[in-house]
């Protein structure tokens, strides 16, 4: 099986790319290429009996979107895992809980002066879903390695939110418990090419007005968490 692993940001998969950083995660993949295409590189690796392919966007839903479809149609990705950081909106997440997305949204998204609801364009739908399969697998990991893994709804846009009034605002709309930049546009070129996939996110301040500062201060760290995650799924997808 071939499968994806994205982030939008360096940080959010330095322990898989960093050749330069004696990072514990690097150890366990064998690198076999690394291919430029698009503004971007795409680095090939081996673990266990998988193929991998890793990349990172960069910040947005465009750049999300533009390498998501590239690990699927270039690249032939079976499976795409999302590791990343977020802002935490529901107020039981503390900054470093790890949340698996239930359902994703674009807050930003918005032609509601056509009737539409917040987040819909039509053919479309305001939430996409992720694979319960990999929720499950997730979620098994989670609980055989005594951690917390919260279950939830992303809500993606095009904004870094550090504002009360408009974090209540997501809140309220899309029920959402945390938000991001990039994983809704990651589960639209997903779903549209059916290929399974999983958001994961560890929560890296708390989207109101010291949210810069937070982010700054826990973006290696919370990063860290969420990639560690990920590995521990793929060990579990390798030995299934």
């Amino acid at each position: 099986m071939k499968i994806a692993i994205m982030g939008a940001m360096p940080e959010e998969i330095h322990s898989f790319l960093d050749e330069t950083n004696p990072d514990p995660l690097l150890k366990h993949f064998h690198k076999t290429a690394k291919v430029e295409h698009g503004g971007n590189t795409y680095r090939q690796a081996t673990y266990k009996n998988l193929e991998l392919v890793l990349a990172y966007s960069k910040i947005g839903k465009v750049n999300a979107t533009l390498t998501a479809s590239t690990l699927l149609e270039k690249f032939g990705a079976q499976m795409l895992l999302f590791t990343g950081v977020a802002g935490a909106v529901n107020p039981a997440y503390k900054i470093g809980d790890l949340v698996a997305a239930t359902a994703l949204c674009q807050h930003d998204l918005d032609i509601s002066i056509f009737g539409h609801p917040h987040g819909l364009v039509p053919e479309g739908a305001v939430y996409v879903s992720p694979s319960q399969e990999l929720i499950k697998l997730a979620q098994d990991v989670a609980e055989r390695k005594g951690l917390v893994l919260h279950q939830g709804i992303i809500a993606t846009g095009d904004q870094f939110v550090a504002s009360p009034e408009r974090k209540e605002w997501i809140a309220t709309t899309f029920k959402a418990d945390a938000i991001e930049m990039e994983g809704a546009a990651v589960a639209v070129v997903c779903h549209a090419l059916n290929v399974p996939f999983f958001v994961l996110r560890a929560m890296s301040d708390t989207a109101d007005t010291d949210a810069h500062f937070d982010f700054d201060a826990f973006l290696k760290v919370s990063a860290k968490t969420s990639s560690s995650f990920v590995l521990a799924m793929l060990e579990s997808l390798a030995d299934g």
